[in-house]
Protein backbone atom coordinates (compact mmCIF):
# COMPACT_ATOMS: atom_id res chain seq x y z
CA UNK A 1 0.00 0.00 0.00
CA UNK A 2 1.56 3.15 -1.39
CA UNK A 3 1.98 5.96 1.26
CA UNK A 4 -0.61 8.91 -0.15
CA UNK A 5 1.34 12.16 -1.75
CA UNK A 6 1.68 15.78 0.46
CA UNK A 7 -1.33 17.63 -0.62
CA UNK A 8 -1.51 21.87 0.32
CA UNK A 9 -3.47 20.78 3.57
CA UNK A 10 -1.44 18.00 4.56
CA UNK A 11 1.96 18.44 7.12
CA UNK A 12 5.18 18.29 5.14
CA UNK A 13 7.01 17.23 7.79
CA UNK A 14 6.16 13.13 7.33
CA UNK A 15 7.67 13.20 3.57
CA UNK A 16 9.69 16.80 3.96
CA UNK A 17 12.39 15.18 6.34
CA UNK A 18 12.70 12.10 5.01
CA UNK A 19 13.46 13.32 1.93
CA UNK A 20 15.63 15.86 3.11
CA UNK A 21 17.09 13.89 5.15
CA UNK A 22 18.79 11.59 2.13
CA UNK A 23 19.87 14.35 0.36
CA UNK A 24 21.71 16.00 3.43
CA UNK A 25 23.71 12.85 3.46
CA UNK A 26 24.08 11.65 0.01
CA UNK A 27 25.75 15.46 -0.91
CA UNK A 28 26.99 15.26 2.97
CA UNK A 29 29.17 12.79 1.35
CA UNK A 30 29.78 14.40 -2.01
CA UNK A 31 31.04 17.08 -0.05
CA UNK A 32 33.56 14.81 1.00
CA UNK A 33 34.23 12.95 -2.20
CA UNK A 34 34.49 16.02 -4.44
CA UNK A 35 36.87 18.30 -2.32
CA UNK A 36 39.18 16.22 -0.73
CA UNK A 37 39.34 12.66 -2.37
CA UNK A 38 41.74 14.35 -5.28
CA UNK A 39 44.23 16.11 -2.45
CA UNK A 40 43.97 11.68 -0.61
CA UNK A 41 45.21 10.45 -3.92
CA UNK A 42 48.14 13.24 -3.87
CA UNK A 43 49.23 12.32 -1.18
CA UNK A 44 48.64 8.87 -2.07
CA UNK A 45 51.57 9.61 -4.49
CA UNK A 46 49.27 9.83 -7.62
CA UNK A 47 50.24 11.95 -10.73
CA UNK A 48 48.17 14.71 -11.65
CA UNK A 49 46.86 12.48 -14.53
CA UNK A 50 46.44 9.36 -12.82
CA UNK A 51 44.05 12.12 -10.26
CA UNK A 52 41.75 13.02 -13.25
CA UNK A 53 41.89 9.51 -14.05
CA UNK A 54 40.24 8.29 -10.78
CA UNK A 55 38.29 11.35 -10.25
CA UNK A 56 36.82 10.87 -13.96
CA UNK A 57 35.70 7.22 -12.80
CA UNK A 58 32.39 7.68 -11.06
CA UNK A 59 31.44 9.91 -13.75
CA UNK A 60 32.15 7.32 -16.23
CA UNK A 61 30.28 4.69 -14.92
CA UNK A 62 27.46 7.22 -14.58
CA UNK A 63 27.40 7.52 -18.14
CA UNK A 64 26.05 4.23 -18.31
CA UNK A 65 24.54 3.18 -14.72
CA UNK A 66 22.05 5.75 -14.69
CA UNK A 67 19.77 5.10 -17.90
CA UNK A 68 19.88 0.76 -16.68
CA UNK A 69 18.29 1.45 -13.19
CA UNK A 70 16.04 4.39 -14.92
CA UNK A 71 14.90 1.54 -16.97
CA UNK A 72 14.49 -1.05 -14.30
CA UNK A 73 12.26 1.47 -12.17
CA UNK A 74 10.38 2.36 -14.69
CA UNK A 75 9.28 -1.36 -16.30
CA UNK A 76 9.30 -2.54 -13.08
CA UNK A 77 8.13 0.16 -10.47
CA UNK A 78 10.48 -0.97 -7.63
CA UNK A 79 12.14 2.54 -7.59
CA UNK A 80 12.25 2.33 -3.51
CA UNK A 81 14.08 -1.02 -3.85
CA UNK A 82 16.25 0.06 -6.57
CA UNK A 83 17.29 3.20 -4.22
CA UNK A 84 17.67 0.85 -1.12
CA UNK A 85 19.94 -1.91 -2.91
CA UNK A 86 22.29 0.68 -5.16
CA UNK A 87 22.89 2.17 -1.68
CA UNK A 88 23.73 -0.64 0.09
CA UNK A 89 25.74 -2.53 -2.31
CA UNK A 90 28.16 1.45 -2.94
CA UNK A 91 29.00 0.84 0.71
CA UNK A 92 29.57 -2.78 0.74
CA UNK A 93 31.84 -2.02 -2.31
CA UNK A 94 33.59 1.07 -0.97
CA UNK A 95 34.88 -1.46 2.33
CA UNK A 96 37.98 -2.48 0.14
CA UNK A 97 39.83 1.29 -0.01
CA UNK A 98 41.17 1.10 3.48
CA UNK A 99 43.87 -1.43 2.06
CA UNK A 100 44.23 0.31 -1.46
CA UNK A 101 47.07 2.10 -3.00
CA UNK A 102 48.04 1.51 -6.24
CA UNK A 103 46.45 3.11 -9.37
CA UNK A 104 44.35 -0.19 -11.15
CA UNK A 105 42.89 -1.37 -7.78
CA UNK A 106 41.83 2.22 -6.75
CA UNK A 107 40.03 2.10 -10.14
CA UNK A 108 38.40 -0.62 -9.76
CA UNK A 109 37.12 -0.09 -6.37
CA UNK A 110 35.97 3.17 -7.53
CA UNK A 111 34.00 1.73 -10.53
CA UNK A 112 31.92 -0.76 -8.12
CA UNK A 113 31.66 2.17 -5.93
CA UNK A 114 30.01 4.59 -8.27
CA UNK A 115 28.41 1.67 -10.44
CA UNK A 116 26.17 1.42 -7.74
CA UNK A 117 26.07 4.84 -6.01
CA UNK A 118 24.64 6.22 -9.44
CA UNK A 119 21.81 3.94 -9.67
CA UNK A 120 20.29 6.32 -6.88
CA UNK A 121 20.32 10.07 -7.40
CA UNK A 122 18.41 9.81 -10.68
CA UNK A 123 15.68 7.73 -9.49
CA UNK A 124 15.52 9.37 -6.00
CA UNK A 125 14.77 12.59 -7.68
CA UNK A 126 11.57 11.34 -9.60
CA UNK A 127 10.42 9.80 -6.33
CA UNK A 128 10.86 12.79 -4.30
CA UNK A 129 8.81 14.60 -7.23
CA UNK A 130 6.12 11.79 -7.12
CA UNK A 131 6.18 12.52 -3.22
CA UNK A 132 5.39 15.59 -2.87
CA UNK A 133 2.68 15.61 -5.29
CA UNK A 134 0.55 18.84 -6.43
CA UNK A 135 3.39 20.38 -4.35
CA UNK A 136 6.47 18.89 -6.57
CA UNK A 137 7.21 23.19 -7.01
CA UNK A 138 8.77 22.61 -3.26
CA UNK A 139 11.23 20.55 -5.15
CA UNK A 140 13.77 22.86 -4.41
CA UNK A 141 13.08 23.64 -0.74
CA UNK A 142 13.66 20.03 0.04
CA UNK A 143 17.05 19.87 -2.13
CA UNK A 144 18.29 22.37 -0.29
CA UNK A 145 19.45 20.19 2.86
CA UNK A 146 21.71 18.38 0.61
CA UNK A 147 23.48 21.81 -0.12
CA UNK A 148 23.58 22.37 3.71
CA UNK A 149 24.96 18.22 4.08
CA UNK A 150 27.43 19.69 1.54
CA UNK A 151 28.44 23.19 3.43
CA UNK A 152 28.51 20.93 6.79
CA UNK A 153 30.88 18.30 5.65
CA UNK A 154 33.46 20.61 3.37
CA UNK A 155 33.78 22.99 6.39
CA UNK A 156 33.65 20.49 9.05
CA UNK A 157 36.82 18.31 7.34
CA UNK A 158 38.75 21.40 5.96
CA UNK A 159 39.34 22.08 9.26
CA UNK A 160 39.95 18.28 10.86
CA UNK A 161 42.14 17.71 7.88
CA UNK A 162 44.43 20.21 8.49
CA UNK A 163 44.97 18.71 11.98
CA UNK A 164 44.59 15.11 10.98
CA UNK A 165 45.49 14.76 7.41
CA UNK A 166 43.62 13.32 4.87
CA UNK A 167 43.93 9.57 6.14
CA UNK A 168 40.57 10.34 7.87
CA UNK A 169 38.85 10.83 4.64
CA UNK A 170 37.86 6.63 3.77
CA UNK A 171 36.47 6.46 7.13
CA UNK A 172 34.35 9.51 7.16
CA UNK A 173 33.06 8.64 3.23
CA UNK A 174 32.34 5.00 4.58
CA UNK A 175 30.39 6.20 7.65
CA UNK A 176 28.77 8.65 5.19
CA UNK A 177 27.35 5.80 3.25
CA UNK A 178 26.32 3.61 5.77
CA UNK A 179 24.43 6.18 6.76
CA UNK A 180 22.79 7.16 3.58
CA UNK A 181 21.65 3.46 3.25
CA UNK A 182 19.86 3.22 6.63
CA UNK A 183 18.00 6.71 5.66
CA UNK A 184 16.63 4.57 2.54
CA UNK A 185 15.33 2.72 4.98
CA UNK A 186 12.40 5.52 5.87
CA UNK A 187 11.93 6.64 2.31
CA UNK A 188 8.53 6.59 1.32
CA UNK A 189 7.45 4.44 -1.38
CA UNK A 190 5.74 7.25 -3.73
CA UNK A 191 3.21 6.82 -6.14
CA UNK A 192 2.82 3.86 -9.15
CA UNK A 193 2.12 5.32 -12.26
CA UNK A 194 -1.10 4.14 -14.22
CA UNK A 195 -0.90 1.45 -16.72
CA UNK A 196 -3.42 1.28 -19.05
CA UNK A 197 -3.95 -1.94 -21.60
CA UNK A 198 -5.91 0.37 -23.94
CA UNK A 199 -3.14 3.20 -23.92
CA UNK A 200 0.31 2.86 -26.00
CA UNK A 201 3.49 3.56 -24.26
CA UNK A 202 5.75 6.43 -24.74
CA UNK A 203 8.29 6.57 -26.76
CA UNK A 204 11.76 7.19 -25.40
CA UNK A 205 13.40 7.47 -28.91
CA UNK A 206 10.42 9.70 -30.44
CA UNK A 207 11.19 11.94 -27.24
CA UNK A 208 14.93 12.07 -27.72
CA UNK A 209 14.98 12.70 -30.92
CA UNK A 210 13.12 16.06 -30.60
CA UNK A 211 15.37 19.41 -31.58
CA UNK A 212 14.73 20.76 -28.20
CA UNK A 213 15.49 17.82 -26.57
CA UNK A 214 18.68 16.85 -27.71
CA UNK A 215 20.20 20.20 -27.78
CA UNK A 216 18.97 20.18 -24.04
CA UNK A 217 21.57 17.55 -23.09
CA UNK A 218 24.16 18.84 -25.39
CA UNK A 219 24.22 22.08 -23.55
CA UNK A 220 24.20 19.73 -20.14
CA UNK A 221 26.89 17.41 -21.07
CA UNK A 222 29.13 20.65 -21.94
CA UNK A 223 28.28 22.69 -18.71
CA UNK A 224 29.40 20.10 -17.06
CA UNK A 225 32.05 19.32 -19.03
CA UNK A 226 33.39 22.96 -17.93
CA UNK A 227 33.24 21.86 -14.09
CA UNK A 228 36.09 19.27 -14.83
CA UNK A 229 38.78 21.75 -13.56
CA UNK A 230 37.11 23.21 -10.17
CA UNK A 231 35.98 19.76 -9.87
CA UNK A 232 39.06 17.92 -9.82
CA UNK A 233 42.16 20.48 -9.74
CA UNK A 234 40.21 23.44 -8.04
CA UNK A 235 41.50 22.28 -4.55
CA UNK A 236 44.82 21.51 -5.86
CA UNK A 237 44.54 25.21 -7.30
CA UNK A 238 44.15 26.73 -3.87
CA UNK A 239 46.33 24.50 -2.04
CA UNK A 240 49.07 25.15 -4.43
CA UNK A 241 48.36 29.45 -4.38
CA UNK A 242 49.01 28.85 -0.31
CA UNK A 243 45.55 29.04 1.04
CA UNK A 244 44.66 26.52 4.11
CA UNK A 245 42.38 23.44 3.45
CA UNK A 246 40.02 25.53 5.78
CA UNK A 247 40.44 28.54 3.52
CA UNK A 248 39.51 25.31 0.65
CA UNK A 249 36.74 24.05 2.61
CA UNK A 250 34.96 27.81 3.08
CA UNK A 251 35.45 28.85 -0.41
CA UNK A 252 33.80 25.31 -1.44
CA UNK A 253 30.66 25.90 1.38
CA UNK A 254 30.29 29.31 0.51
CA UNK A 255 29.21 28.48 -2.80
CA UNK A 256 26.84 25.83 -2.05
CA UNK A 257 26.31 28.62 0.64
CA UNK A 258 24.65 30.52 -2.30
CA UNK A 259 22.91 27.60 -3.96
CA UNK A 260 20.90 27.13 -1.13
CA UNK A 261 20.12 31.25 -1.15
CA UNK A 262 18.70 30.74 -4.74
CA UNK A 263 16.75 27.22 -3.57
CA UNK A 264 14.40 29.09 -1.02
CA UNK A 265 13.64 31.34 -4.43
CA UNK A 266 13.83 28.82 -7.08
CA UNK A 267 9.98 28.38 -7.11
CA UNK A 268 9.45 31.73 -7.50
CA UNK A 269 12.50 32.38 -10.68
CA UNK A 270 10.63 29.40 -12.15
CA UNK A 271 6.70 31.44 -12.22
CA UNK A 272 8.95 34.57 -13.64
CA UNK A 273 10.96 33.13 -16.59
CA UNK A 274 10.52 30.47 -18.42
CA UNK A 275 12.75 27.33 -17.99
CA UNK A 276 15.18 27.54 -20.91
CA UNK A 277 15.61 31.31 -20.07
CA UNK A 278 16.68 29.85 -16.72
CA UNK A 279 19.41 27.68 -18.31
CA UNK A 280 20.58 29.96 -20.54
CA UNK A 281 21.35 32.33 -17.82
CA UNK A 282 22.87 29.83 -15.70
CA UNK A 283 25.19 29.22 -18.87
CA UNK A 284 26.31 32.84 -19.43
CA UNK A 285 27.18 32.94 -15.66
CA UNK A 286 28.90 30.21 -15.77
CA UNK A 287 31.01 31.47 -18.47
CA UNK A 288 31.50 34.42 -16.29
CA UNK A 289 32.91 32.70 -13.08
CA UNK A 290 35.08 30.42 -14.45
CA UNK A 291 36.63 33.51 -15.93
CA UNK A 292 37.39 34.66 -12.38
CA UNK A 293 38.64 31.81 -11.49
CA UNK A 294 41.44 31.66 -14.47
CA UNK A 295 42.49 35.42 -14.50
CA UNK A 296 41.87 36.20 -10.55
CA UNK A 297 42.49 32.61 -9.10
CA UNK A 298 44.88 33.79 -6.63
CA UNK A 299 42.53 36.88 -5.19
CA UNK A 300 40.51 35.93 -2.21
CA UNK A 301 37.76 38.54 -2.72
CA UNK A 302 37.35 37.91 -6.50
CA UNK A 303 37.42 33.67 -5.35
CA UNK A 304 34.35 35.23 -3.08
CA UNK A 305 32.61 36.45 -5.83
CA UNK A 306 33.17 33.20 -8.24
CA UNK A 307 32.05 31.07 -5.57
CA UNK A 308 28.64 33.61 -4.94
CA UNK A 309 27.91 32.51 -8.70
CA UNK A 310 27.39 28.52 -8.38
CA UNK A 311 24.04 29.55 -7.12
CA UNK A 312 24.01 29.71 -10.93
CA UNK A 313 26.11 27.12 -12.41
CA UNK A 314 24.94 24.59 -10.37
CA UNK A 315 21.80 25.61 -8.05
CA UNK A 316 19.29 27.44 -10.66
CA UNK A 317 20.82 25.17 -13.79
CA UNK A 318 20.01 21.81 -11.88
CA UNK A 319 16.74 22.97 -10.14
CA UNK A 320 15.31 24.46 -13.83
CA UNK A 321 16.96 20.91 -15.68
CA UNK A 322 14.82 18.78 -13.22
CA UNK A 323 11.68 20.58 -13.98
CA UNK A 324 12.09 20.74 -17.70
CA UNK A 325 13.52 17.14 -17.94
CA UNK A 326 10.01 15.89 -15.81
CA UNK A 327 8.19 17.99 -18.26
CA UNK A 328 9.37 16.78 -21.30
CA UNK A 329 9.51 13.05 -20.16
CA UNK A 330 6.02 12.73 -18.48
CA UNK A 331 5.20 10.30 -15.94
CA UNK A 332 6.15 7.23 -17.84
CA UNK A 333 9.94 7.87 -18.82
CA UNK A 334 10.22 9.94 -15.73
CA UNK A 335 13.12 7.66 -14.52
CA UNK A 336 15.09 7.14 -18.03
CA UNK A 337 14.69 10.80 -18.69
CA UNK A 338 16.08 11.94 -15.52
CA UNK A 339 18.64 9.36 -15.84
CA UNK A 340 19.69 10.48 -18.90
CA UNK A 341 20.20 14.02 -17.99
CA UNK A 342 22.35 12.42 -14.77
CA UNK A 343 24.39 10.13 -17.02
CA UNK A 344 24.86 12.67 -20.33
CA UNK A 345 25.46 15.44 -17.95
CA UNK A 346 27.27 14.79 -14.60
CA UNK A 347 28.30 11.43 -16.42
CA UNK A 348 29.44 11.81 -19.63
CA UNK A 349 30.05 15.52 -19.59
CA UNK A 350 31.92 15.48 -16.27
CA UNK A 351 34.38 12.59 -17.06
CA UNK A 352 34.90 14.16 -20.59
CA UNK A 353 35.54 17.51 -18.32
CA UNK A 354 37.93 15.58 -15.31
CA UNK A 355 39.81 13.05 -18.20
CA UNK A 356 41.00 16.02 -20.33
CA UNK A 357 41.74 18.60 -16.89
CA UNK A 358 44.21 15.71 -15.79
CA UNK A 359 46.21 15.55 -19.24
CA UNK A 360 45.92 19.58 -19.42
CA UNK A 361 46.26 20.90 -15.69
CA UNK A 362 50.46 20.37 -16.52
CA UNK A 363 50.89 22.31 -19.34
CA UNK A 364 48.16 24.79 -18.95
CA UNK A 365 47.42 25.35 -14.90
CA UNK A 366 44.89 27.95 -14.16
CA UNK A 367 44.54 29.08 -18.03
CA UNK A 368 42.15 26.00 -17.81
CA UNK A 369 39.93 27.52 -16.19
CA UNK A 370 39.63 30.03 -19.18
CA UNK A 371 38.81 27.01 -21.79
CA UNK A 372 35.80 25.98 -19.39
CA UNK A 373 34.76 29.66 -19.71
CA UNK A 374 34.62 28.83 -23.68
CA UNK A 375 33.10 25.62 -23.15
CA UNK A 376 30.01 27.14 -21.26
CA UNK A 377 29.72 30.08 -23.43
CA UNK A 378 29.50 27.65 -26.42
CA UNK A 379 26.46 25.85 -24.58
CA UNK A 380 24.24 28.84 -24.16
CA UNK A 381 24.79 29.87 -27.95
CA UNK A 382 23.35 26.27 -28.61
CA UNK A 383 20.46 27.00 -26.61
CA UNK A 384 19.76 30.36 -28.17
CA UNK A 385 20.71 30.01 -31.58
CA UNK A 386 19.31 25.98 -31.37
CA UNK A 387 15.90 28.20 -30.07
CA UNK A 388 15.79 26.15 -26.85
CA UNK A 389 14.55 29.37 -25.79
CA UNK A 390 11.50 29.49 -27.46
CA UNK A 391 10.24 26.17 -25.91
CA UNK A 392 8.26 25.83 -22.89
Amino acid sequence: MTERPLTERASPLPYYWRLSGFYFFYFGLLGTLVPYWSLYLKDLGFSAAAIGALMAIPQLTKVGAPNLWGWLADRSGQRLRIIRAGNLMAALAFLPVFWIDTFWNMAFLLIAFSFFWNAVLAQFEVLTLQSLGKQAHRYSHVRLWGSVGFIISVLLLGEVLDRMGTGLLPWVLSGLLWLLWIGTLTLPAGKSVENHEESAPPSLLATLVRREVCLFLLASFLMQMSHGPYYTFYSIHLEEMGFSKLVTGGLWALGVLAEVGLFLVMHQLMRRFSLPWILTGSLLLASLRWLIIGLCGDSLHWLLLAQCLHAATFGSFHAASIAWVHRQFGERLAGQGQALYSSLGFGAGWAAGAALSGVLWPYWGERLFLAAAAVALLSATIMVMGRVTRSR
